[in-house]
């Protein structure tokens, strides 16, 4: 039986390349801005401030909330859409952790090369 690749990898490294891949679109930024602001949402409201139809708006809030940077409560046959701020939280300390990783002093990069 086949092993998926993200087996092999850390479960650190699966959850910030997953987080990554939410992040990876403008529109899925600006919605977090816009759910930031407004602290509460329904999809309709969302899909009036971007150039986007209603179903890709839904696709793209479907992504955000797989990964759990937001979350969404039925009320009636609507749905409302808020910021997830604990996994928000969480999401930014990973992120901030690598970078720190990555930027430490005495890595070896290609400007250090070059001297």
């Amino acid at each position: 039986m086949a092993i998926a690749k993200t087996e092999e990898f850390t479960q650190e490294a699966v959850y910030l390349a997953d987080i990554a891949k939410a992040l990876s679109h403008p529109a899925r930024i600006q919605i977090l801005k816009i759910l930031t602001e407004m602290d509460v949402c329904m999809c309709g409201d969302i899909v009036e401030l971007l150039p986007l139809a209603q179903s890709t708006v839904s696709q793209h809030l479907k992504e955000l909330k797989r990964v759990g940077l937001i979350q969404g409560d039925i009320e009636g046959p609507k749905v409302c859409y808020c910021i997830n701020s604990s996994s928000l939280k969480k999401a930014y300390e990973q992120i901030q952790k690598l970078f720190n990783q990555l930027t430490k002093g005495g890595s070896k990069s290609c400007e250090t090369k070059k001297k």
